[in-house]
């Protein structure tokens, strides 16, 4: 986009009262407030160019967590937070009306407009930090091949500061390490040894701005092992660590900071709780769960009060958090969720040339054409999504199986009806390092518990006992899910072809991503391999149809 483009996007949003009422109706143009500024952005899953990315139309609580942030979705949402409908931010945070917006608004994210971005923000906020929460080195076809180093370069451009780790991990321990001595800014509290418990990390890190000493304290994604195969960190164990994470807070007090943020891998929900439970953060900026939030959830404690924070994912937005910090303590604070749209900001001429130097050698099989969609094809929600839809579809016939699992990640880009499905895209849904697809004899009963145990994983009323994400993804059979049971009683009503699953006969479920060690020695097609010859046979794809549990 050339200047006079820009200046007729920008025109256009303000002449149409699309864009918030700000400072010289210029959307990016924030006051200073305060001494303390941390700009925050989480969960860019390796996304270097600008995308269309789809919020979720269902993301359900349970408990007293059910129609709060971050539960809210489409006009509840904007009703809550008081956002114009049909506005900018509507769309931002919305996936209401999401193919005509997207094509008024255009893409989102893009590291060359996000350092743009950031540069500006920080022209008017001294000493600023930019924190990046996390699952930055996978999520795109070129991280996965050039394992992390396209993105490791891209951070050091853009800046980061500091930041914490969840996907990253399963680029192995060993290079983690190096990766992370070589930064010199992987913080994590709750990453120690198996044998003697040590920090694998720096807890925290200290940083005087403006002259208040804030401490950052990291907090790594807490059931890595557990989510993704524990074979790449063996030696390391992970968790919560609520009491030791006090014992940090506290120690950073001692020390003298008069700011303590969280810079946080844990999920929303889990943050929610951890708020009320360890005093003296006064601020949990936080990721995983990919949740646009635009203002702060305030937790009361023992210490005060704790403002959670979320901030989206895939380069879509950045968090601004301005802090008044005196006589030793938080004052108050002004808060904002920016949408990076990427036609309304200029990209940075370094960065794009750093995207387009480390994309060069991919280029060509990265834009080769698939096949082209007629349907909007995304994946958020809780428990499918079109393109989730297709990797089902897909698995099911070229495997020949009955039934199909896919799991319910939360990362991969949206593409409107009418583009066409390249490589790239393909990618963006299935770059990990465990693609291997898999055929498994499985008895009804086992089928049911494991659907119960993924349920529990995303419906458990305990946050601590949540680990993201959303619901397997699930191809041919059909189920009801009451989300409010307890573990054992959700699933029921399991059908295949119309007939119920019996608890002791056999089917064949094809999946991928299994954690296993076994699943990793058999060996099995990369999922990528599965899904482009089923595309490249229909060469046009029709909107497919969701297959979606009955809610109870």
């Amino acid at each position: 986009m050339d200047r006079r483009e820009f200046l007729q996007v920008l025109a256009f949003g303000i002449s149409s009262g699309v864009f918030r009422n700000t400072r010289a109706n210029d959307p990016y143009d924030l006051p200073r407030f305060g001494n303390v500024h941390l700009l925050h952005f989480t969960d860019c899953h390796a996304q270097l160019l600008p995308c269309y990315f789809r919020e979720p139309d269902t993301n359900l609580g349970v408990g007293a967590a059910a129609g709060q942030p971050p539960h809210l979705t489409g006009e509840a949402l904007l009703k809550h937070f008081r956002i114009k409908p049909g506005s900018s931010d509507a769309h931002a945070f919305t996936c209401l009306d999401f193919t005509h917006a997207a094509r008024v608004y255009g893409k989102v994210g893009g590291f060359a407009h996000l350092a743009t971005l950031i540069k500006r923000l920080k022209a008017g906020r001294p000493g600023a930090l930019l924190l990046d929460g996390g699952d930055i080195w996978q999520g795109s076809a070129t991280a996965l091949w050039t394992r992390g180093e396209d993105m490791m370069a891209a951070s050091r451009l853009l800046g980061v500061d500091l930041m914490t780790g969840h996907w990253d991990f399963t680029l192995g321990a060993e290079r983690v390490l190096r990766y992370s001595k070589q930064q010199g800014n992987f913080i994590a509290q709750n990453v120690l040894t198996n044998d003697f418990e040590d920090a694998v990390f720096p807890a925290y890190a200290m940083r005087e701005m403006n002259g208040v000493p804030v401490a950052i304290i990291g907090q790594a994604y807490p059931y890595t092992p557990i989510a993704n195969p524990r074979y790449y960190v063996p030696d390391w164990s992970f968790g919560i660590r609520e009491t030791r994470l006090q014992q940090i807070v506290d120690e950073a007090r001692a020390k003298g900071a008069q700011a303590v943020a969280l810079l946080s891998h844990n999920g929303m929900d889990i943050d929610l709780k951890l708020a009320g439970r360890v005093r003296g953060i006064d601020a949990i900026l936080g990721g995983h769960t990919h949740d646009g939030v635009p203002a702060p959830t305030i937790v009361a404690n023992a210490g005060g009060r704790t403002l959670v924070t979320n901030a989206g994912s895939n380069g879509k937005f950045l968090a601004v958090l301005d802090l008044d910090v005196r006589n030793r303590r938080v004052q108050g604070f002004k808060y904002r969720l920016l949408p990076v749209f990427s036609n309304l900001l200029q990209p940075d001429r370094d960065m794009e040339a750093l995207v387009a130097r480390v994309r060069e050698p991919y280029k060509e099989k990265l834009e080769e054409k698939i096949a082209v969609s007629e349907a909007l094809l995304y994946r958020r929600g809780n428990f499918n999504g079109s393109f989730d839809q297709l990797i089902l579809d897909a698995l099911m016939e070229v495997k020949g199986a009955e039934i199909a699992f896919s799991p319910g990640f939360r990362w991969g880009t949206t593409l409107l009806p009418g583009q066409a499905i390249t490589r790239e895209r393909l990618m963006d849904q299935t770059a990990i390092a465990y693609p291997m697809t898999t055929l498994t004899a499985m008895s009804g009963a086992t089928i049911k518990a494991v659907l119960e145990d993924i349920c529990d994983n995303l419906f458990n009323p305990d946050p601590y006992l949540q680990q993201g994400g959303d619901m397997v993804r699930v191809g041919g059979m059909t189920y009801a899910c009451d989300i409010r049971a307890t573990i054992g009683s959700r699933i029921s009503a399991m059908s295949l072809n119309g007939k119920p699953i019996e608890a002791d006969k056999t089917y064949k479920v094809a999946g991928w991503a299994s954690v296993s060690e076994e699943a990793r020695d058999a060996g099995g097609t990369p999922i990528w391999d599965i899904v482009e010859p089923y595309l490249r046979s229909r060469r046009i794809i029709k909107p497919p149809k969701l297959n979606l549990p009955r809610l109870m």
